[in-house]
Protein backbone atom coordinates (compact mmCIF):
# COMPACT_ATOMS: atom_id res chain seq x y z
CA UNK A 1 0.00 0.00 0.00
CA UNK A 2 1.27 3.45 -0.92
CA UNK A 3 0.37 6.70 0.85
CA UNK A 4 -0.29 9.61 -1.50
CA UNK A 5 -0.62 13.26 -0.48
CA UNK A 6 -2.59 15.76 -2.53
CA UNK A 7 -4.43 19.06 -2.16
CA UNK A 8 -7.74 17.87 -3.66
CA UNK A 9 -9.19 14.39 -4.06
CA UNK A 10 -12.25 14.21 -6.30
CA UNK A 11 -14.47 11.15 -6.19
CA UNK A 12 -16.29 10.87 -9.51
CA UNK A 13 -15.07 11.08 -13.09
CA UNK A 14 -18.25 12.15 -14.82
CA UNK A 15 -18.54 15.49 -16.57
CA UNK A 16 -18.77 17.42 -13.28
CA UNK A 17 -15.89 15.59 -11.60
CA UNK A 18 -13.60 16.01 -14.61
CA UNK A 19 -14.56 19.68 -14.92
CA UNK A 20 -13.66 20.16 -11.25
CA UNK A 21 -10.32 18.41 -11.78
CA UNK A 22 -9.51 20.72 -14.69
CA UNK A 23 -10.64 23.83 -12.79
CA UNK A 24 -8.68 23.12 -9.61
CA UNK A 25 -5.67 21.89 -11.56
CA UNK A 26 -5.56 24.97 -13.75
CA UNK A 27 -5.72 27.10 -10.59
CA UNK A 28 -2.54 25.40 -9.35
CA UNK A 29 -3.88 22.82 -6.89
CA UNK A 30 -2.58 19.25 -6.90
CA UNK A 31 -5.54 17.06 -7.82
CA UNK A 32 -6.34 13.35 -7.93
CA UNK A 33 -9.64 12.29 -9.51
CA UNK A 34 -10.86 8.69 -9.24
CA UNK A 35 -13.83 6.91 -10.77
CA UNK A 36 -14.91 3.25 -10.60
CA UNK A 37 -16.01 3.15 -14.25
CA UNK A 38 -13.77 2.57 -17.27
CA UNK A 39 -12.96 5.45 -19.60
CA UNK A 40 -15.54 5.69 -22.42
CA UNK A 41 -14.96 8.45 -24.96
CA UNK A 42 -16.64 6.95 -28.04
CA UNK A 43 -20.33 7.52 -28.77
CA UNK A 44 -20.69 4.02 -30.23
CA UNK A 45 -19.12 2.17 -27.28
CA UNK A 46 -21.25 0.22 -24.82
CA UNK A 47 -22.01 2.40 -21.82
CA UNK A 48 -21.35 5.69 -23.60
CA UNK A 49 -23.30 8.62 -22.14
CA UNK A 50 -25.51 9.73 -25.03
CA UNK A 51 -27.00 12.67 -23.15
CA UNK A 52 -25.96 16.16 -24.09
CA UNK A 53 -25.30 19.15 -21.86
CA UNK A 54 -26.22 22.74 -22.58
CA UNK A 55 -23.66 24.97 -20.90
CA UNK A 56 -25.14 28.36 -20.06
CA UNK A 57 -22.98 31.50 -20.11
CA UNK A 58 -21.68 31.35 -16.49
CA UNK A 59 -20.84 27.64 -16.89
CA UNK A 60 -19.01 28.39 -20.16
CA UNK A 61 -16.95 30.98 -18.29
CA UNK A 62 -15.96 28.38 -15.69
CA UNK A 63 -14.90 25.98 -18.46
CA UNK A 64 -12.93 28.73 -20.16
CA UNK A 65 -11.06 29.57 -16.95
CA UNK A 66 -10.30 25.86 -16.54
CA UNK A 67 -8.66 25.72 -19.96
CA UNK A 68 -11.34 23.41 -21.36
CA UNK A 69 -13.45 25.68 -23.53
CA UNK A 70 -10.76 26.11 -26.17
CA UNK A 71 -11.00 22.35 -26.74
CA UNK A 72 -14.81 22.35 -26.87
CA UNK A 73 -15.87 25.47 -28.73
CA UNK A 74 -15.56 24.05 -32.24
CA UNK A 75 -17.89 21.16 -31.33
CA UNK A 76 -20.55 23.30 -29.61
CA UNK A 77 -23.96 24.23 -31.01
CA UNK A 78 -25.19 27.66 -29.83
CA UNK A 79 -28.58 27.99 -28.14
CA UNK A 80 -29.92 31.38 -29.21
CA UNK A 81 -33.62 30.86 -28.51
CA UNK A 82 -35.25 28.80 -25.76
CA UNK A 83 -38.74 27.99 -27.06
CA UNK A 84 -41.54 26.74 -24.85
CA UNK A 85 -44.43 25.06 -26.65
CA UNK A 86 -47.71 23.89 -25.16
CA UNK A 87 -49.17 20.84 -26.93
CA UNK A 88 -51.65 19.93 -24.21
CA UNK A 89 -54.82 19.94 -26.28
CA UNK A 90 -56.83 16.96 -27.55
CA UNK A 91 -54.59 16.55 -30.58
CA UNK A 92 -50.81 16.31 -30.45
CA UNK A 93 -50.29 19.77 -31.89
CA UNK A 94 -48.83 23.00 -30.59
CA UNK A 95 -51.36 25.47 -29.17
CA UNK A 96 -48.98 28.18 -28.04
CA UNK A 97 -45.34 29.11 -28.63
CA UNK A 98 -43.26 31.37 -26.40
CA UNK A 99 -39.74 32.33 -27.52
CA UNK A 100 -37.10 33.56 -25.11
CA UNK A 101 -34.36 35.13 -27.23
CA UNK A 102 -30.93 35.66 -25.69
CA UNK A 103 -30.49 38.86 -27.73
CA UNK A 104 -32.91 40.61 -25.35
CA UNK A 105 -30.43 40.36 -22.48
CA UNK A 106 -27.05 39.51 -23.98
CA UNK A 107 -24.77 39.75 -27.01
CA UNK A 108 -24.13 36.01 -26.71
CA UNK A 109 -26.36 32.92 -26.92
CA UNK A 110 -27.93 31.51 -23.76
CA UNK A 111 -25.53 28.61 -23.99
CA UNK A 112 -23.86 25.94 -26.09
CA UNK A 113 -24.78 22.27 -26.40
CA UNK A 114 -22.28 19.39 -26.40
CA UNK A 115 -22.62 15.58 -26.18
CA UNK A 116 -21.49 14.15 -22.85
CA UNK A 117 -19.23 11.46 -24.33
CA UNK A 118 -17.30 14.18 -26.20
CA UNK A 119 -17.09 16.37 -23.10
CA UNK A 120 -15.47 13.50 -21.24
CA UNK A 121 -12.97 12.94 -24.06
CA UNK A 122 -11.89 16.58 -24.26
CA UNK A 123 -11.71 17.01 -20.49
CA UNK A 124 -9.44 13.97 -20.24
CA UNK A 125 -7.25 15.53 -22.94
CA UNK A 126 -7.02 18.67 -20.83
CA UNK A 127 -6.09 16.63 -17.75
CA UNK A 128 -3.31 14.94 -19.73
CA UNK A 129 -1.79 18.40 -20.25
CA UNK A 130 -1.88 19.27 -16.53
CA UNK A 131 1.12 17.85 -14.68
CA UNK A 132 -0.51 18.46 -11.30
CA UNK A 133 -3.67 16.48 -12.08
CA UNK A 134 -3.93 12.69 -12.07
CA UNK A 135 -7.01 10.75 -13.22
CA UNK A 136 -7.36 7.15 -12.01
CA UNK A 137 -10.21 5.22 -13.71
CA UNK A 138 -11.66 1.90 -12.58
CA UNK A 139 -10.82 2.76 -8.98
CA UNK A 140 -13.36 3.22 -6.20
CA UNK A 141 -13.35 4.61 -2.68
CA UNK A 142 -13.52 2.02 0.07
CA UNK A 143 -13.24 4.06 3.25
CA UNK A 144 -13.25 7.73 4.27
CA UNK A 145 -11.79 9.00 7.55
CA UNK A 146 -11.69 12.73 8.22
CA UNK A 147 -9.51 14.72 10.60
CA UNK A 148 -9.18 18.42 11.41
CA UNK A 149 -6.47 18.95 8.81
CA UNK A 150 -7.08 16.26 6.17
CA UNK A 151 -9.32 13.54 4.78
CA UNK A 152 -7.83 10.06 4.61
CA UNK A 153 -9.28 7.90 1.83
CA UNK A 154 -8.64 4.22 1.14
CA UNK A 155 -8.99 3.17 -2.50
CA UNK A 156 -9.80 -0.31 -3.76
CA UNK A 157 -6.45 -0.48 -5.59
CA UNK A 158 -4.75 -0.54 -2.18
CA UNK A 159 -3.58 3.08 -2.17
CA UNK A 160 -4.35 5.52 0.62
CA UNK A 161 -4.80 9.19 -0.23
CA UNK A 162 -4.41 12.05 2.23
CA UNK A 163 -6.14 15.20 0.93
CA UNK A 164 -6.70 18.63 2.39
CA UNK A 165 -10.11 18.61 0.71
CA UNK A 166 -12.28 15.71 -0.46
CA UNK A 167 -14.86 16.57 -3.11
CA UNK A 168 -17.78 14.22 -3.68
CA UNK A 169 -18.82 14.38 -7.33
CA UNK A 170 -19.88 10.75 -7.39
CA UNK A 171 -23.52 10.98 -8.38
CA UNK A 172 -26.95 10.53 -6.89
CA UNK A 173 -25.85 7.42 -4.98
CA UNK A 174 -22.75 9.17 -3.65
CA UNK A 175 -20.35 7.06 -1.59
CA UNK A 176 -18.83 10.24 -0.17
CA UNK A 177 -22.21 11.57 0.96
CA UNK A 178 -23.02 8.27 2.64
CA UNK A 179 -19.58 8.07 4.27
CA UNK A 180 -20.09 11.55 5.71
CA UNK A 181 -23.49 10.54 7.11
CA UNK A 182 -25.37 13.16 5.07
CA UNK A 183 -28.97 12.34 4.19
CA UNK A 184 -30.66 13.29 0.93
CA UNK A 185 -34.34 13.98 0.32
CA UNK A 186 -35.71 12.32 -2.83
CA UNK A 187 -38.90 12.92 -4.82
CA UNK A 188 -39.97 10.44 -7.47
CA UNK A 189 -42.27 11.38 -10.32
CA UNK A 190 -42.92 7.99 -11.88
CA UNK A 191 -41.13 9.35 -14.96
CA UNK A 192 -38.27 8.26 -17.16
CA UNK A 193 -36.36 10.14 -19.85
CA UNK A 194 -35.57 8.66 -23.24
CA UNK A 195 -32.37 10.17 -24.64
CA UNK A 196 -31.27 9.90 -28.26
CA UNK A 197 -30.03 11.85 -31.29
CA UNK A 198 -31.98 12.51 -34.47
CA UNK A 199 -31.14 13.74 -37.94
CA UNK A 200 -33.87 16.04 -39.24
CA UNK A 201 -34.89 17.64 -42.52
CA UNK A 202 -35.38 21.21 -41.28
CA UNK A 203 -32.62 23.31 -39.68
CA UNK A 204 -32.93 23.89 -35.95
CA UNK A 205 -31.87 27.56 -36.33
CA UNK A 206 -30.14 27.43 -32.92
CA UNK A 207 -33.52 26.96 -31.21
CA UNK A 208 -34.03 24.58 -28.30
CA UNK A 209 -37.70 23.64 -27.98
CA UNK A 210 -39.48 22.21 -24.94
CA UNK A 211 -42.83 20.77 -26.06
CA UNK A 212 -45.01 20.38 -22.98
CA UNK A 213 -47.68 17.70 -22.92
CA UNK A 214 -48.98 15.19 -20.38
CA UNK A 215 -46.23 12.89 -19.16
CA UNK A 216 -43.46 15.47 -19.41
CA UNK A 217 -41.69 17.69 -21.94
CA UNK A 218 -40.19 16.57 -25.23
CA UNK A 219 -37.07 18.71 -25.62
CA UNK A 220 -35.06 19.24 -28.79
CA UNK A 221 -31.54 20.61 -28.28
CA UNK A 222 -29.44 21.78 -31.27
CA UNK A 223 -26.27 19.95 -32.23
CA UNK A 224 -23.79 21.00 -34.92
CA UNK A 225 -24.57 20.09 -38.52
CA UNK A 226 -22.51 17.21 -39.88
CA UNK A 227 -21.78 16.73 -43.59
CA UNK A 228 -24.61 19.10 -44.46
CA UNK A 229 -27.19 17.25 -42.33
CA UNK A 230 -29.04 18.72 -39.34
CA UNK A 231 -28.88 17.03 -35.94
CA UNK A 232 -30.48 17.53 -32.52
CA UNK A 233 -30.33 15.77 -29.20
CA UNK A 234 -33.71 14.73 -27.78
CA UNK A 235 -34.77 14.31 -24.16
CA UNK A 236 -38.26 12.76 -24.07
CA UNK A 237 -39.76 12.59 -20.60
CA UNK A 238 -42.70 10.27 -20.08
CA UNK A 239 -44.44 8.33 -17.33
CA UNK A 240 -42.47 5.24 -16.44
CA UNK A 241 -44.87 2.78 -18.10
CA UNK A 242 -45.09 4.78 -21.31
CA UNK A 243 -41.33 5.31 -21.42
CA UNK A 244 -40.68 1.59 -21.01
CA UNK A 245 -43.21 0.79 -23.75
CA UNK A 246 -41.54 3.30 -26.07
CA UNK A 247 -38.11 1.89 -25.30
CA UNK A 248 -39.35 -1.56 -26.31
CA UNK A 249 -40.41 -0.43 -29.81
CA UNK A 250 -38.26 -1.24 -32.81
CA UNK A 251 -36.43 1.66 -34.46
CA UNK A 252 -39.10 2.30 -37.11
CA UNK A 253 -41.94 2.29 -34.58
CA UNK A 254 -40.00 4.47 -32.16
CA UNK A 255 -39.09 6.99 -34.86
CA UNK A 256 -42.76 7.25 -35.87
CA UNK A 257 -43.75 7.87 -32.22
CA UNK A 258 -41.03 10.51 -31.84
CA UNK A 259 -42.14 12.15 -35.10
CA UNK A 260 -45.67 12.49 -33.76
CA UNK A 261 -44.56 13.73 -30.34
CA UNK A 262 -42.23 16.34 -31.91
CA UNK A 263 -45.21 18.04 -33.60
CA UNK A 264 -42.96 18.16 -36.68
CA UNK A 265 -40.96 21.15 -35.36
CA UNK A 266 -37.79 19.73 -36.95
CA UNK A 267 -39.39 18.23 -40.06
CA UNK A 268 -38.80 14.55 -40.85
CA UNK A 269 -36.85 12.74 -38.13
CA UNK A 270 -34.36 9.91 -38.59
CA UNK A 271 -32.97 8.10 -35.55
CA UNK A 272 -29.20 8.73 -35.49
CA UNK A 273 -28.10 6.98 -32.29
CA UNK A 274 -29.05 4.19 -29.97
CA UNK A 275 -31.53 5.04 -27.22
CA UNK A 276 -30.85 5.37 -23.50
CA UNK A 277 -33.37 5.60 -20.67
CA UNK A 278 -32.95 7.35 -17.30
CA UNK A 279 -35.16 7.61 -14.20
CA UNK A 280 -36.34 11.12 -13.32
CA UNK A 281 -36.08 12.25 -9.71
CA UNK A 282 -35.47 15.35 -7.64
CA UNK A 283 -32.92 14.91 -4.88
CA UNK A 284 -31.25 17.33 -2.49
CA UNK A 285 -28.61 16.65 0.14
CA UNK A 286 -29.48 17.98 3.60
CA UNK A 287 -25.99 19.45 3.87
CA UNK A 288 -23.20 20.06 1.37
CA UNK A 289 -20.25 19.77 3.71
CA UNK A 290 -18.52 17.54 6.21
CA UNK A 291 -15.16 17.68 7.90
CA UNK A 292 -12.61 18.43 5.14
CA UNK A 293 -15.27 17.46 2.58
CA UNK A 294 -17.73 19.07 0.16
CA UNK A 295 -20.43 17.73 -2.15
CA UNK A 296 -20.99 19.02 -5.68
CA UNK A 297 -23.13 18.10 -8.68
CA UNK A 298 -25.46 15.10 -8.40
CA UNK A 299 -23.98 14.11 -5.05
CA UNK A 300 -25.59 17.36 -3.84
CA UNK A 301 -28.57 17.84 -6.15
CA UNK A 302 -30.49 16.02 -8.88
CA UNK A 303 -33.25 17.67 -10.91
CA UNK A 304 -35.32 16.79 -14.00
CA UNK A 305 -33.72 17.85 -17.32
CA UNK A 306 -35.75 21.06 -17.75
CA UNK A 307 -34.38 24.50 -18.51
CA UNK A 308 -30.73 23.35 -18.78
CA UNK A 309 -30.30 23.76 -15.03
CA UNK A 310 -28.72 20.48 -13.87
CA UNK A 311 -25.06 20.56 -14.86
CA UNK A 312 -25.05 24.34 -14.81
CA UNK A 313 -25.84 24.15 -11.09
CA UNK A 314 -22.91 21.74 -10.84
CA UNK A 315 -20.57 24.21 -12.54
CA UNK A 316 -21.79 26.88 -10.12
CA UNK A 317 -20.83 24.52 -7.27
CA UNK A 318 -17.35 24.17 -8.75
CA UNK A 319 -16.92 27.90 -9.36
CA UNK A 320 -17.99 28.77 -5.80
CA UNK A 321 -15.83 26.11 -4.18
CA UNK A 322 -12.80 27.03 -6.30
CA UNK A 323 -13.17 30.74 -5.54
CA UNK A 324 -13.32 30.01 -1.81
CA UNK A 325 -10.27 27.74 -1.98
CA UNK A 326 -8.30 30.43 -3.80
CA UNK A 327 -9.41 33.05 -1.27
CA UNK A 328 -8.26 30.71 1.54
CA UNK A 329 -5.05 29.40 -0.06
CA UNK A 330 -3.40 28.75 3.29
CA UNK A 331 -6.50 27.34 4.98
CA UNK A 332 -8.59 25.83 2.18
CA UNK A 333 -10.72 22.93 3.34
CA UNK A 334 -11.14 24.50 6.79
CA UNK A 335 -14.48 24.48 8.59
CA UNK A 336 -14.80 28.24 8.12
CA UNK A 337 -14.32 28.00 4.36
CA UNK A 338 -16.72 25.06 4.01
CA UNK A 339 -19.38 26.89 6.03
CA UNK A 340 -19.18 29.68 3.47
CA UNK A 341 -19.68 27.18 0.65
CA UNK A 342 -22.76 25.82 2.41
CA UNK A 343 -24.24 29.28 2.97
CA UNK A 344 -23.70 30.35 -0.64
CA UNK A 345 -24.76 27.26 -2.56
CA UNK A 346 -27.49 25.58 -0.50
CA UNK A 347 -30.12 28.38 -0.74
CA UNK A 348 -29.64 28.85 -4.50
CA UNK A 349 -29.77 25.10 -4.98
CA UNK A 350 -33.02 24.81 -3.02
CA UNK A 351 -34.60 27.66 -5.00
CA UNK A 352 -33.75 26.17 -8.38
CA UNK A 353 -34.82 22.67 -7.35
CA UNK A 354 -38.20 24.03 -6.26
CA UNK A 355 -38.65 25.93 -9.51
CA UNK A 356 -37.82 22.96 -11.75
CA UNK A 357 -40.02 20.69 -9.61
CA UNK A 358 -42.98 23.03 -10.16
CA UNK A 359 -42.32 23.21 -13.91
CA UNK A 360 -42.12 19.44 -14.20
CA UNK A 361 -45.33 18.85 -12.25
CA UNK A 362 -47.11 21.44 -14.40
CA UNK A 363 -45.83 19.74 -17.54
CA UNK A 364 -46.90 16.28 -16.37
CA UNK A 365 -50.50 17.14 -15.63
CA UNK A 366 -53.32 15.42 -17.51
CA UNK A 367 -56.08 17.45 -15.83
CA UNK A 368 -57.93 19.72 -18.29
CA UNK A 369 -58.20 22.63 -15.85
CA UNK A 370 -54.53 22.46 -14.94
CA UNK A 371 -53.56 22.19 -18.61
CA UNK A 372 -55.54 25.36 -19.24
CA UNK A 373 -53.73 27.08 -16.37
CA UNK A 374 -50.40 25.91 -17.78
CA UNK A 375 -51.26 27.52 -21.12
CA UNK A 376 -52.33 30.79 -19.48
CA UNK A 377 -49.19 30.82 -17.33
CA UNK A 378 -47.03 30.38 -20.42
CA UNK A 379 -48.80 33.27 -22.12
CA UNK A 380 -48.33 35.50 -19.07
CA UNK A 381 -44.61 34.71 -18.75
CA UNK A 382 -44.04 35.51 -22.40
CA UNK A 383 -46.13 38.64 -22.92
CA UNK A 384 -44.89 40.69 -19.95
CA UNK A 385 -41.48 41.94 -21.11
CA UNK A 386 -39.91 42.70 -17.68
CA UNK A 387 -41.07 39.33 -16.36
CA UNK A 388 -39.80 37.54 -19.47
CA UNK A 389 -36.36 39.15 -19.20
CA UNK A 390 -36.15 38.50 -15.48
CA UNK A 391 -37.00 34.84 -16.09
CA UNK A 392 -34.23 34.59 -18.69
CA UNK A 393 -31.67 36.14 -16.37
CA UNK A 394 -32.75 33.82 -13.56
CA UNK A 395 -32.37 30.81 -15.84
CA UNK A 396 -28.86 31.92 -16.76
CA UNK A 397 -27.95 32.42 -13.13
CA UNK A 398 -27.17 36.11 -13.66
CA UNK A 399 -30.10 37.45 -11.61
Amino acid sequence: MSRIHTDILISGGGVAGLAAACAFGTAGFDVICVDPAPVITDANADGADLRSTAFLQPARNTLRDAGIWAHLERYAAPLQIMRLADAGGVENEIRKLADFDASEISDEPFGWNLPNWLLRREMLNRIEALENVRFIPQTALRRVTTRNDHALVNLDNGDQVSARLLIGADGRNSFVREALGINAQTKRYGQKALVFVVKHSQPHDDISTEIHRSGGPFTTVPMPDLDGAHYSSIVWMETGANASALAALNDAEFTAAAQDRSCDVLGKLTLASRRAIWPIITQQADHLIGQRSALIAEAAHVIPPIGAQGLNMSLADIETLLTLCMDHRDTFGSAEMLDQYQSIRHPDMARRIKGVDMLNRASMTDHDTLKSLRLKGLQALHHVTPLRQTLMKTGLGTD
